[in-house]
């Protein structure tokens, strides 16, 4: 064991020599020359990978506006967009009361939360032309109602048709705008019913929707309302209004007790 152990001082003494021998500076004549075969490769740096950017999420439905309508009152006036970005386009500006005075009614499309996390909603335009929608910031907006009514009124076969759940609830005649001043066709909605005193002449009731009227000039703007005969039941069914739809009065007493602000009226030809 000591002659191995004296060996091996040997070698480690030699060992050590050769080492002492070859300064920081020096390379053995052995080492492969840099970029040469059987040289180390350095390591290359790989990227840190980049984070996605947010993206908006996926539109939600909220009325399909037959069986299921949502709607809501505006809590302040703000521009509505054309898309639901802050920079979009300006296509109109929400308002909290109907010409009569009642607390706006916007009928609500989908809903969608942009790349900052901002949520916005789509909804109906009540104003001319008719049928625009737009977008809004979601806290534009009170409280989301729901209502399972529709009612269709048909110029054609002068008739309106409620509807609940999809189920036919009450139907009666009715009297339309004349060719010159014509019910405009298209997908409107309740906005306001209110009785009316036993002396006015839209007695028992009128009905406010979003649809205008040719009339401009009309008191109120032109909106198209559904209410009493005016004292002429028998121009029902007929078409001797100025865009607004008659009903005669017992009809229509029957009629607006069911009815529901934000209901989609659909006036089709």
């Amino acid at each position: 064991m000591l002659a191995v152990g004296v060996a091996l001082a040997h070698t480690f003494a030699i060992g050590a020599r050769s080492a002492a021998a070859a300064t920081p500076e020096q390379v053995p004549a052995s080492a492969p020359a840099a970029g040469s075969p059987g040289a180390a490769t350095p390591p290359v740096a790989t990227p840190a990978p980049q984070p996605s950017p947010p993206q908006p999420s996926t539109p939600v439905a909220l009325s399909n506006e037959r069986t299921s309508t949502t709607w809501a009152h505006p809590l302040e006036a703000v521009s509505i967009r054309a898309r639901p970005l802050s920079g979009a386009r300006t296509v109109g500006h929400t308002h909290l009361a109907t010409e009569d005075g009642f607390p706006e009614v916007y009928l609500l499309l989908a809903s969608v939360t942009d790349a900052r996390g901002r949520s916005w909603v789509q909804l109906r335009i009540p104003a001319r032309p008719n049928g625009r929608t737009g977008w809004v910031p979601r806290e534009a907006l009170g409280e989301f109602h729901l209502t399972h009514l529709l009612v269709v009124i048909s110029l054609g076969a002068r008739r309106i048709t409620l509807y609940g759940n999809g189920r036919r609830r009450f139907t009666a005649p009715v009297g339309v705008g004349k060719p010159s001043t014509p019910t405009p066709p298209g997908n409107f909605w309740i906005r306001e019913i209110f009785k009316v005193a036993r002396d006015n002449a839209y007695w028992p009731y009128a009905i406010g929707t979003s649809a205008y009227s040719r009339l401009t000039d009309w008191p109120g703007g032109g909106v198209v309302g559904i209410h009493g005969d005016l004292g002429e039941p028998q121009l029902i069914p007929g078409d001797p209004s100025h865009g607004c739809v008659r009903m005669r009065n017992a009809d229509i007493a029957r009629l607006a007790p069911r009815l529901q602000l934000g209901t989609p009226v659909h006036i089709v030809r």
